[in-house]
């Protein structure tokens, strides 16, 4: 059966025409190594698509670019550090079609007053695999062995080397 590890790729970039392209390029080959081949076309295209708007319409181009796959479901978020960028007026038509093409998505805004636009996607039914199970972390204690026969309490206890026994100094 194939296993899915939990994946996660991050990529800080300045928006330019041309650069749309190269990322769009780089999140395929982070699908692909991934093994997500169906889902290269239409994240790399709503992507593109987020980007591109960014470019027209944001002054500060500078854009941060995350992914995460936990075995059922692909979640890209944009996020650009323009205050004045407004997701509900400026992009109107490219959330419309973002919105057509995921299986769902968002905005919201950070503490620093910057936009994240999201969305996800989700592996369809026979591409679903479950995450690899971790592996225990080992013991540092030994198990201890049951005795093989009962030992009383005194025995236990040990002798005591100072004349004074273990229940005689609890009195």
């Amino acid at each position: 059966m194939k296993t899915a590890v939990p994946c996660y790729y991050h990529l800080d970039v300045e928006v330019s025409p041309e650069r749309v392209g190269q990322v769009s390029r780089i999140m395929a080959a982070h699908l692909r190594f991934w093994d997500l081949e169906t889902l290269v076309e239409p994240v790399c295209h709503s992507a593109e698509m987020l980007l591109q708007a960014i470019d027209e319409h944001a002054t500060d181009k500078n854009t941060s670019i995350e992914m995460w796959w936990n075995g059922q479901h692909l979640i890209t978020a944009i996020g650009g550090n323009d205050r004045d960028l407004r997701p509900d007026q400026d992009l109107r038509s490219c959330l419309e079609r973002l919105a057509a093409m995921s299986d769902g998505w968002g905005c919201c805004a950070t503490d620093t007053g910057s936009k994240v636009i999201w969305f996800s996607q989700r592996a369809r039914a026979g591409e679903r695999v479950p995450l690899v199970p971790t592996a225990p972390a080992p013991s540092l204690r030994e198990g201890l062995q049951v005795p093989r026969e009962e030992v009383p309490a005194a025995m236990l206890a040990g002798p005591a080397s100072t004349g004074v026994g273990v229940l005689e100094g609890a009195r």
